[in-house]
């Protein structure tokens, strides 16, 4: 009997240290989850179709946060952004006012950094031009150029390259890069922004990270290289371009999504 006791006594004991510790891991398990979420990799949901069929409403991408800071940008690459100050300028892009719920504020916060909820300036799209490129559209075949050099793209949805409109030729100002979707007719990018601080145009300063991996749904586990469509694009040669001040240039992520 004695023997019964003292095992059921360890047993409670051992429940009730598991309980005490249980605040102390989920505090652990947060904060570890803020630090990777900050400076090395970041989940991201996508809340549209503007860059079909590469990425899909749905989807989940990682963002690798560290890669930009031991090397540069890259053509062809898809990246994450906060458009804030360069693309949402208008009054219905404003900051909504902070919440007084502060269940609901935790959850928020809870989702964004598991790429859940979105904060409505984070915005995915493909690296076309980096400074001192001169982008334009479009040649004979209606296909994009950089440095008069046209674009094969295979990852444009289907129509894209028929529904391309004339633009540029722009010249990507210094630390900026010139960014547009796969699916040009529903991507709200570079090109519909030329009005906008920046020409439409990006700061670097304001890239998330890279999209590297689509890590849900299942089914759509892939990784996302750049194509080899940029690989002999040559350099425009004018290294001074973003001395220019921008006018002619025109990424569901914080965050939690990443959208039109």
């Amino acid at each position: 009997m004695n023997a019964k006791r003292e095992s059921t006594d360890e047993k409670a004991q051992k429940s009730g240290s598991f309980w005490k510790e249980l605040p102390l891991l989920i505090v652990i398990a947060l904060v570890l989850a803020f630090v990777i979420r900050t400076w090395i990799a970041q989940p991201f949901w996508i809340p549209s179709g503007s860059m079909e069929n590469t990425l899909l409403v749905d989807d989940r991408v990682i963002v690798n946060k560290l890669v930009y800071q031991v090397r540069d940008i890259e053509r062809g690459e898809v990246v994450v952004f906060n458009g804030e100050g360069s693309w949402d300028v208008g009054p219905s892009m404003s900051v909504p006012e902070e919440s007084t719920n502060v269940v609901a504020d935790a959850f928020t916060w809870v989702g964004q950094q598991f790429g859940l909820t979105p904060n409505g300036r984070d915005y995915i799209k493909r690296v076309i031009g980096v400074p001192g490129d001169t982008v334009a559209c479009c040649d004979a075949q209606s296909r994009v150029t950089v440095n008069d050099q046209p674009l094969d793209e295979p990852y444009l949805f289907p129509g894209s390259v028929e529904s391309h409109r004339e633009f540029g030729p722009v010249t990507v100002p210094d630390g900026h890069v010139w960014v547009m979707g796969d699916h040009r007719i529903a991507s709200q990018d570079s090109r519909k922004h030329q009005k906008d601080p920046g020409g439409g145009a990006v700061p670097m300063d304001h890239v998330v990270g890279r999209a590297s991996v689509i890590v849900w749904p299942v089914d759509r586990w892939s990784t996302l290289p750049a194509p080899e469509t940029f690989d002999g694009i040559g350099d425009s040669g004018s290294a001074e371009a973003g001395g220019e001040d921008g006018q002619d240039a025109q990424a569901t992520g914080g965050s939690g999504a990443a959208g039109d």
